[in-house]
């Protein structure tokens, strides 16, 4: 490449490092172009996959600080930079290494954060963003049914005593 043109692709890779919520590492080897569009195809929307150069990507995650990534920069290198949902970009890439073998997850990077392959794995294995938002409107919902249910039960319960002690006074006399 010509120097101005590695200057613009560092440019641009520096952007999307600083862009992207988070970043997965990947070894592609093996794969054929069919199944890089496949996988390419089951990420759209919540991330652009991208083969890089190593040398360039590693002089970009040093410019915004993520100097950690130079070590897994080596051989065929794949990055899933994310700007959707990550747990979803992180099930995609889960799923399809389980039907491709060739597909490595290597390393990650969420909120500057670094992340292995196994850490990878286990934001894949978490629910969506809206199932957690509804189980915890859920969980809220029920706490203000209880304290609704608690508060309806006192008044109710004095008129009751009250009706109670009115009868026995009846009776009495």
């Amino acid at each position: 490449m010509a120097r101005p043109d590695k200057e613009a692709a560092v440019a641009e890779l520096t952007e999307r490092f600083r862009s992207s919520s988070a970043v997965v590492l990947t070894e592609y080897r093996g794969l054929t172009v069919e199944e890089m569009k496949t996988l390419r195809r089951s990420m759209a929307g919540n991330a652009q996959y991208s083969v890089v150069k190593n040398t360039l990507a590693t002089i970009a995650a040093k410019e915004v600080g993520l100097d950690f990534l130079e070590e897994d920069l080596v051989g065929p290198t794949a990055i899933a930079f994310v700007n959707g949902e990550v747990v979803d970009a992180a099930k995609a890439l889960r799923d399809f290494a389980k039907e491709n073998p060739a597909l490595v997850l290597k390393t990650g990077v969420m909120e500057g954060a670094k992340l292995s392959a196994d850490d990878v794995k286990k934001l894949a294995d978490l629910e969506s963003r809206e199932v957690l938002l509804a189980k915890t409107a859920g969980v809220l919902k029920a706490g203000m049914s209880k304290a609704a249910f608690a508060f309806a039960a006192l008044p109710t319960q004095t008129v009751r005593t009250i009706d109670a002690l009115r009868q026995k006074q009846e009776e009495a006399a």
